[in-house]
């Protein structure tokens, strides 16, 4: 009898980690978020901590000339410092306490809208279990095992921390009054004449005129003015600012 050996079973790779999260917005775009971590996370909670400490001492010093109507201020300013602190700066600072501007962050709903009175509220509120039993071990728990480092407040309220997006700006091209090639342009060429006016800033001269000599050939340009010509036909590409 023929014996036969058992192939090995090829093992299930796990997807890679990614830490982009697509929500689709309702005209049914997607709209991609990029999910803080814990550390950060950390990190700006801890800066918050700080000045909020910093605000209540500063408080307490002056309340404290004022004797019990100081006493008694002191506990409204405490109550409204630990429980408002984070709400009001997260629903009118576009979802950025001072912490967490610090850091890049904000916070925002499930589906990327601005988060509301009552979400920020909840999530809040529901700070002292994420702090259960002791510092933040139930908080970092549920952060650590869930796709979009959630915490539990987060989770009841539906909302998420963010890093936030810089929009891209084109660097600028020199100031000359744009122009058309002489010839038509493929797409490579377009690319390197925009690149080569966009990247100006940082060459040495000697580097331009190498850079402009080169593409001036395929243009059919006179090297000598080759460099201001190559800049006008790329302002003439980009358009009308």
């Amino acid at each position: 009898m023929l014996e036969t050996t058992a192939l090995p079973r090829k093992a299930t790779l796990s997807p890679p980690l990614d830490t982009r999260h697509q929500v689709e917005t309702p005209e049914g775009i997607d709209l991609p978020l990029r999910p803080a971590g814990l550390m950060v996370r950390a990190v700006a909670f801890s800066i918050d901590l700080a000045l909020r400490g910093l605000i209540l001492g500063l408080l307490f010093i002056v309340l404290a000339f004022l004797g019990n109507l100081g006493a008694g201020l002191g506990s409204i300013l405490l109550f409204i410092v630990s429980w408002w602190y984070m709400v009001l700066f997260e629903v009118l600072n576009q979802g950025r306490s001072p912490g967490k501007q610090c850091m890049g962050l904000r916070v925002v709903q499930d589906d990327g809208t601005p988060i509301g009175w009552s979400a920020s509220l909840l999530r809040n509120l529901l700070r002292f279990v994420d702090m259960l039993p002791f510092g933040y071990f139930l908080g970092a728990i549920s952060c650590l095992q869930h796709p979009t480092f959630k915490r539990l407040g987060d989770l009841a309220a539906g909302t998420l921390v963010i890093y936030r997006e810089h929009p891209l700006t084109r660097p600028q091209l020199p100031d000359v009054e744009p122009r058309r090639p002489a010839v038509p342009l493929t797409l490579v060429e377009q690319r390197a004449i925009l690149g080569f006016a966009e990247r100006q800033r940082e060459l040495s001269e000697a580097r331009i005129n190498e850079l402009a000599s080169i593409l001036a050939q395929p243009l059919h340009l006179p090297a000598s003015g080759s460099v201001v010509e190559l800049n006008a036909i790329a302002r003439g590409l980009l358009g009308p600012a």
